[in-house]
């Protein structure tokens, strides 16, 4: 199948409807095949997947020069988005600590273009809100980077209303890139209410909550040490049972549509609106055309009542990110 176009915001910015998170390729969820992880992206943009989703600090630098490598002579075909906004010094990241300033900024974008062998990059995030630099400072000079042509779209990643609504005013953010699934709910309240109001797009990673939702997951210790769900509060314990009991219904729906778990949690972000482009993170190209194919599994009205009451907020046990990862959060 091929996958229809959706829009990010009104300021012209068109993608596939599944996008492709590439993170693991470079780090947090245990080794990768480079020579898989490049085979993947071109089975992603055969499938007619455009959208892949990269940052400087994934690996660091590691992933975007991975992708520079595997987008050769491809890259009339996809739609580029990465992200700046960590200290990043000798090649590593300096723990939580952020820098969004102007020049920062600047030069992040040069690095990027030169690890990813092009001329402008699509869409260019901050990667989290800093505290230390005002909004629109940073809307500002990504504003800039648009007019040198070095910048198509400006978008956000993981921030709040406020942030959102100055950063709008100065520059248009044509997408919010925040966490938001079947079990991760936070943005129902206030940020998706605001999206729709001021015509952005909202591009939700871990989709699949960081292969809960896919099923046959397993606990927080079976997985090796340098893989994030090791550390995951909702794989641990007590609320990894809770978890599971309560993600049943999406494998009993699967299973009565003669589909995947994973693609059942993808279709139900796809039918909570057009504007609405889920990147699941993958190396691997047989859970590539999985993801792919949730593009075409239909969720009716009761099924998706079903879903949304039994992964409810109350009903989701343990907190989604660590206190460290939760304090860069702008919400």
């Amino acid at each position: 199948m091929t996958l229809k176009q959706r829009k990010l915001g009104n300021q012209g910015l068109e993608v596939s409807a599944i996008g492709l998170g590439c993170m693991g390729m470079s780090e947090h969820y245990g080794p990768a095949d480079e020579r898989e992880s490049i085979a993947t992206v071109h089975r992603a943009i055969d499938l007619g997947c455009t959208f892949f989703d990269t940052a400087e600090v994934y690996g660091p630098f590691h992933n975007e020069e991975l992708l520079g490598r595997a987008f050769k002579g491809r890259r009339d075909e996809i739609v580029i988005a990465t992200k700046f906004g960590f200290r990043i010094e000798n090649g590593k990241q300096l723990g939580t600590e952020r820098n969004s300033r102007p020049e920062h900024i600047r030069d992040a974008v040069e690095g990027s273009l030169r690890r990813l062998g092009t001329d402008h990059i699509d869409l260019l995030y901050q990667h989290r809100i800093d505290p230390a630099v005002p909004i629109e400072d940073v809307a500002g000079t990504v504003g800039d980077l648009v007019k040198q042509g070095k910048v198509r779209y400006f978008g956000l990643s993981e921030a709040g209303v406020a942030n959102i609504r100055r950063a709008h005013a100065v520059h248009p953010v044509s997408a919010v890139q925040s966490e938001y699934s079947l079990w991760e709910r936070n943005l129902e309240a206030d940020v998706i209410p605001l999206l729709r109001e001021l015509h952005i797009g909202l591009v939700p990673f871990s989709p699949l909550g960081r292969g809960f939702l896919a099923g046959g997951v397993k606990r927080a210790e079976d997985y090796p040490a340098d893989d994030f769900r090791h550390n995951d509060p909702r794989y641990q314990g007590a609320n990894f049972d809770a978890n599971v009991k309560a993600a049943q219904i999406v494998s009993d729906i699967a299973a009565a549509k003669h589909a995947k778990p994973g693609q059942i949690a993808l279709a139900w972000l796809l039918h909570k609106g057009e504007s609405i482009v889920p990147i699941p993170g993958t190396k691997r190209r047989q859970y590539l055309e999985k993801n792919v194919a949730a593009a075409g599994v239909e969720i009716d009205p009761v099924q998706m009542k079903i879903l949304d009451e039994a992964l409810a907020p109350e009903k989701i046990s343990g907190p989604r990110y660590s206190a460290a990862s939760q304090s860069m959060v702008d919400r």
